[in-house]
């Protein structure tokens, strides 16, 4: 189907062109048959007259023929190939040019009005009569064929002039073999350059009908690069600017259709963590809500009446209420992170500075779980992160390794340069964590010992913070097992790029 439709353009102009040579061969066949005899006599007519009418200037001119104009009239008559005889009234010859006995006997015959049987009038005017006899013969020849005006000059002067016919019978039968054999060899180079010039002007359609294909298949690279000021060339312009407004058009598409798709992921995402928040939430308000309550109702009944328990259930509930609230800051946090609404304000600060400050704000802490703190930060090391995120990481970093540290209770601090990264790394000596549960322990509300980390107030969104905060810095966070611990880390641009 494809090769039919490629090479129909091209044999529909051969043949075009083939029929348009063919045919103005048989055009002029044609007209040489039916029209080239008239065109032949029509000329020998005009020829004839205009012989007639400067013979008649010449002898008007002297009013008479005399050796002084008889060169000139001679002069007229090889010119236009024509024969003349003028006599007076009394029959004397005063000219003759040509056969004098044929030109006597045919003005004696004009005369008298004898013609003879295929004479036949072609004009007549006051001054003269233009005749012929064998014009229109069908077979034979012109032999005998002439045209012939004849008149007079002046009162005194009598005129025949004729014309030979030749046949031409045979010359326009010649004419026409040889335009019959010259039509096939036009016909034959007419196919050959109509080909060509088929080809030539089909290469252009069929490159924009690729190009065309290759747009269908959404692929607008292919462009029609042909310099041409023609319609085809205009037509490959304006394809070129389709192609570029259409693979705007589909990238706009795509970038709109991505946005949508985003927006719906958002929305399902949302949707899942508003389910998950209310879910987790709820979980994790139940048992200090229910505490609270509970020695609520105690101190309301007067349960115990000594100071000492009053003060004991006064300090659980304002220790769960604290929990609560820090539990609700930290989600708050958290979705802000999350949602992309808690914006990243770089700047330049020293982090060891950070560091060294949250060990001193968690020194009572590092007092009464009795931890050692290896830490050598003292020479200043400038990073460029949010200050503020950065050390809300490092502080739950550090207060987890204190609540889990045990055996030797040691909580190390340690920094390493590579390729204008600085890694911190927080470890703290103890029990490592379940392989299985290295993957869960970013999650938010999940807890690897549910009942230490109830102990020291712990709700499981520390470490999810801490993600977070990383994902929006774009840098990476991780832990490392040990057998004797375990090691949080994270990186940060220790110098600009």
């Amino acid at each position: 189907m494809n090769s039919k439709v490629k090479y129909s353009i091209k044999l529909k102009l051969t043949l075009i062109l083939l029929c348009i040579t063919t045919g103005i061969c048989f055009i002029y066949i044609l007209m040489n048959q039916f029209f080239m005899e008239k065109y032949y006599l029509s000329t020998k007519q005009k020829n004839l007259l205009k012989g007639y009418d400067e013979i008649y200037q010449i002898i008007q001119k002297n009013e008479s023929v005399d050796d002084e104009n008889i060169k000139e009239i001679v002069s007229v008559c090889e010119k236009y190939g024509i024969i003349i005889i003028i006599v007076d009234t009394s029959d004397n010859i005063e000219f003759l040019y040509g056969n004098g006995e044929i030109l006597k006997k045919r003005l004696v015959d004009i005369n008298f009005g004898i013609n003879p049987s295929d004479y036949k009038v072609i004009k007549q005017t006051s001054d003269y009569i233009v005749g012929g006899c064998n014009l229109h013969q069908k077979s034979g020849s012109y032999e005998n064929g002439y045209l012939e005006v004849s008149g007079f000059f002046n009162t005194n002067m009598i005129f025949l002039i004729r014309m030979p016919v030749e046949a031409i019978n045979e010359s326009v039968k010649i004419s026409m073999q040889f335009y019959a054999r010259i039509g096939l060899v036009v016909s034959f180079f007419g196919i050959i350059i109509a080909l060509f010039i088929s080809k030539e002007f089909t290469k252009p359609i069929l490159k924009l009908a690729k190009i065309s294909k290759e747009m269908s298949k959404l692929n607008f690279d292919i462009k029609y690069d042909e310099d041409a000021d023609d319609e085809i060339g205009i037509l490959g312009n304006s394809m070129n600017e389709l192609s570029d407004k259409l693979e705007a058009t589909i990238i706009e598409l795509k970038q709109v259709n991505s946005d949508l798709l985003k927006d719906i992921e958002k929305k399902e995402e949302i949707d899942e963590m508003r389910k998950d928040f209310i879910s987790n939430v709820s979980h994790e308000l139940k048992t200090p809500i229910a505490l609270i309550q509970g020695y609520a109702e105690g101190l309301s009944e007067c349960i115990n009446d000594d100071e000492e328990s009053r003060e004991f259930y006064c300090s659980v509930i304002m220790d769960e209420a604290n929990k609560m609230n820090k539990m609700v800051k930290s989600l708050l946090s958290l979705n802000q992170l999350e949602f992309g609404s808690n914006k990243i304000q770089y700047e330049k600060f020293d982090i060891n500075m950070v560091i060294n400050g949250v060990i001193n704000s968690l020194d009572y802490l590092i007092k009464q779980y009795d931890i050692k703190i290896d830490f050598s930060g003292n020479e200043q090391r400038y990073v460029y992160a949010d200050e503020f995120k950065i050390e809300e990481v490092i502080t739950n970093y550090i207060t987890n390794a204190l609540h889990y540290a045990t055996g030797e209770k040691v909580v190390r601090i340690s920094e390493e340069i590579h390729d204008k990264i600085l890694r911190v790394s927080v470890y703290n000596s103890g029990n490592p964590i379940p392989e299985s549960e290295l993957e869960n322990i970013w999650v938010k509300f999940y807890k690897v010992d549910k009942a230490r980390t109830r102990e020291y107030g712990g709700s499981g969104i520390g470490l999810s913070i801490v993600k977070a905060i990383m994902n929006a810095h774009e840098k990476s966070c991780g832990v490392i097992n040990h057998k004797d611990g375990v090691e949080f880390w994270f990186e940060i641009d220790f110098e600009l790029a």
